[in-house]
């Protein structure tokens, strides 16, 4: 896997084959994309996973780029709390619209 820095693609149009979101809890959201046959997390400028506080900011960040199919993955601690069975290894991808809503 690769690091995605986003400086490299921020000012630049770029096509993107594949943009997974992964929602966490209290508002946090990290991206894995596919740029050019190369897939990984999207790093801020500090080496860092680039962390994102909304959809709508996630939108904003990448609307100079083409998506051709964008998803989000959703994690949450809480099923196994409160007894529920533990989840399947398999996370369920949701279909995510990079336009903004109106």
């Amino acid at each position: 896997m690769d690091k995605l820095f986003f400086r490299d693609i921020e000012n630049t149009p770029t096509s993107i084959e594949y943009l997974e979101v992964q929602s966490f809890e209290m508002n946090v959201y990290l991206v894995y994309a596919t740029i050019n046959g190369r897939s990984g997390m999207v790093y801020d400028n500090t080496d860092k996973p680039m962390r994102f506080h909304s959809a709508g900011h996630i939108r904003k960040s990448f609307s100079h780029c083409d998506v051709v199919r964008s998803v989000m993955k959703h994690d949450s601690p809480y099923d196994e709390m409160i007894g529920n069975p533990p989840k399947s290894k398999e996370q369920m991808a949701l279909p995510f619209s990079m336009q903004e809503p109106y």
